[in-house]
């Protein structure tokens, strides 16, 4: 298949969505279930039941344990594993090509009849997960911004879960909401590598049979955007790290492809604004980046640092200038080249992995986003302007219009610190 095509998708009569790209030169396949459900499906009482779940797929089938599902695929030198996402949940295998049926009779079996064995000792699992991710404040904080942005709602509750919902969630709600969701019409079966859309076509008919065919896709609450906020979690930590973000575009926003290149000239590089100024120039921290998420209704916009309290109010004064710079000059004609350049030639170099085309394919597909040729995408990334760019800025990513969140020893220090982004801010908090 050209980079001019996309590739096209198949549906069974069962309403399961089928999607290949054939890589002859390759000798692996990569092969994913995805289910159109995540955490934005979940009401307060359920949060993390999607990603509990995922835990449950691999604790055993009527003919594996959870131990034989491991020895099955460290057997044929492959693996298997899974992740959930706020708006589906994917579990996905690579293997060899002449693996992949002896595979999929595996992996199959996990996500259309799991026993849920063991269901009280994963709860443990989990709940230690929560532990470690919330010993970790650089992964803490980007949860924290999520809940500012969109307060009270599942859009903004973390995916991993509470401790309180996974320790009594009962197995029964666990196995309604693999009931209600895994049905053949809210999923999507995509492959790539060594394989034919024809040969995907039958495994997946053939393997994934005892899928329900009833149903629809499932739905999800509409993304309210709060107004900025200041929130800070004071925890004994080296470094304050903190989020800097606000509302953005959906995924399907024609101006994605600018916010993309806003999005590598702000902070994607080492080359970047932020790098350089924050990093390079003057040392004020190890890492520093901005980063997009776009959903089916809404988006969202960030900035990232970590860096000690005598920097704090530092970093933030040079990030404020650095947005406002962007709305209010231009970018350079080398420098939007040189992002261009960037976004299309790690899109490209990407794609020589059957791993990641089986992502962009069951990703697009799942989330009933726009699946366009590799070519096409390299057109609109080029076509985008520097007032492109600007207009974006200008509309999303101003201090003023933005939430601080922040985890650090003291409060009192990233309070005063928040003085040099807004006033907005320091009355918000």
């Amino acid at each position: 298949m050209s980079a001019a095509e996309a590739p096209g998708v198949v549906t069974t009569p069962g309403g399961l969505r089928i999607v290949c790209e054939h890589m002859p030169g390759v000798r692996s396949v990569a092969f994913g279930v995805w289910i159109g459900v995540g955490s934005r499906a979940e009401d307060a009482a359920q949060t993390g039941v999607s990603h509990f779940l995922e835990h449950m797929l691999f604790k055993g089938t009527p003919q594996f344990t959870a131990e034989q599902i491991a020895q099955q695929f460290d057997g044929m030198g492959g693996e298997v594993n899974a992740m959930t996402g706020r708006d589906y949940t994917v579990v996905y295998m690579r293997v060899l090509d002449d693996m992949v049926e002896r595979g999929l009779d595996v992996m199959s079996q996990m996500v259309t009849v799991p026993t849920f064995a063991d269901l009280d000792q994963e709860r443990g699992v989990v709940i230690e997960e929560i532990a470690m991710y919330e010993d970790d404040p650089s992964d803490q904080v980007h949860d924290m911004l999520g809940e500012a942005v969109f307060p009270d709602q599942p859009l903004g509750r973390p995916i991993i879960g509470t401790r309180e919902v996974i320790g009594s969630i009962p197995e029964a709600a666990v196995r309604a909401h693999h009931q209600a969701h895994y049905r053949a019409p809210n999923m999507v079966v995509s492959a790539a590598g060594n394989i034919t859309p024809e040969r995907t076509r039958e495994l997946a008919e053939r393997f994934l049979a005892a899928l329900p065919h009833d149903g629809s896709p499932t739905g999800f609450t509409p993304a309210v955007a709060g107004t900025p906020r200041l929130v800070v979690l004071e925890k004994p930590t080296e470094q304050v790290h903190l989020c800097l973000g606000g509302p953005g575009i959906s995924r399907s926003d024609p101006r994605r492809h600018a916010q993309a290149v806003l999005d590598t000239v702000l902070g994607g590089l080492m080359s970047s604004r932020l790098f350089q100024e924050v990093r390079e120039k003057r040392g004020l921290a190890y890492g520093v980046g901005s980063y997009t998420a776009g959903y089916a209704d809404a988006g969202q916009v960030a900035v990232h640092l970590g860096t000690r309290e005598d920097n704090v109010g530092l970093a933030c004064e040079v990030i404020a200038t650095e947005l406002r710079r962007m709305a209010d000059e231009p970018v350079p004609a080398d420098e939007l080249t040189r992002a261009k350049d960037h976004l299309t030639g790690r899109m490209v170099l990407g794609l020589e992995s059957p791993a990641n085309r089986m992502n962009r394919l069951g990703r697009t597909v799942v989330t009933g986003s726009e699946l366009l040729p590799i070519d096409e995408i390299i057109r609109r990334i080029q076509a985008v302007t520097a007032d492109d760019v600007q207009a974006l800025a200008r509309e999303f990513w101003q201090p003023e219009q933005l939430s601080l969140v922040a985890v650090g020893p003291r409060g009192d220090v990233v309070r005063e610190a928040a003085t040099r982004i807004s006033d907005r801010l320091v009355a918000a908090g």
